[in-house]
């Protein structure tokens, strides 16, 4: 089980393994600040996990928001969190991107190569997510989902060459420990810690990952 660090100014996040699904919604809006909202759930069919949403061919199964108006859902209180996972324990946690941050989703190769590149080049990250259907999503300040189009055209990519996409205002992201049916559960490629609550801007990232992107072609 991984342990957090001491609380110095509550930026310190989940222990996942054994850690209720309650428990670690609350602790996002708790200790992160971050706006968290429940998602469908798994449930068991003939023996076999299903979404709760009753597709069976659903794309994401257990892991997207339940209703049309998800976003009034979406809150950044602790009790409210606590209150409507008591309702349903084993709804995903979903967090709404715009608000307290957005996400770039790239390929898990391309993620993991510009990992190693920012590594060297002591880039500043902050929490990174691997997702079971293989991609990587770097948390930055809100604003990315416009700013990145115009960033990637800069650099000489034509945005529609490279599979990297800004998460912004509308959209959301599955966290950690949520589950995608059998495929496994989101993980952290690097967990939120004291060291990272102040979240980078999407310039200070968007040319490794391009460069990653571009490579993974």
């Amino acid at each position: 089980m991984e342990e957090t660090i001491p609380a110095t100014e509550a930026a310190q996040i989940p222990k996942q393994r054994g850690e209720s699904l309650l428990d670690t919604a609350v602790r996002y809006a708790e200790e992160r600040h971050w706006d968290v909202f429940p998602g469908t759930w798994l449930e068991a069919v003939d023996g076999v996990q299903r979404c709760s949403c009753g597709d069976a061919a659903c794309g994401a199964p257990g892991a997207h928001p339940t209703r049309p108006d998800w976003e009034t859902l979406a809150t950044g209180s602790a009790t409210v969190a606590r209150r409507m996972w008591q309702k349903q324990p084993h709804a995903s946690i979903l967090l709404p991107t715009g608000r307290t941050f957005d996400a770039i989703c790239v390929p898990e190769t391309a993620g993991f190569l510009a990992l190693a590149r920012m590594e060297r080049m002591e880039r500043t990250l902050g929490p990174v997510t691997l997702t079971p259907d293989r991609r990587m999503q770097f948390f930055v300040l809100p604003g990315a989902s416009v700013k990145v189009p115009d960033l990637v055209r800069k650099l000489g990519w034509s945005v529609s060459s490279l599979d990297l996409v800004a998460l912004g205002e509308g959209a959301w992201v599955a966290a950690p420990p949520t589950r995608f049916g059998s495929r496994g559960a989101v993980q952290w490629a690097c967990r939120p810690t004291a060291a990272n609550r102040w979240l980078p801007d999407a310039e200070e990232l968007v040319s490794p990952l391009a460069y990653a992107c571009g490579r993974d072609r």
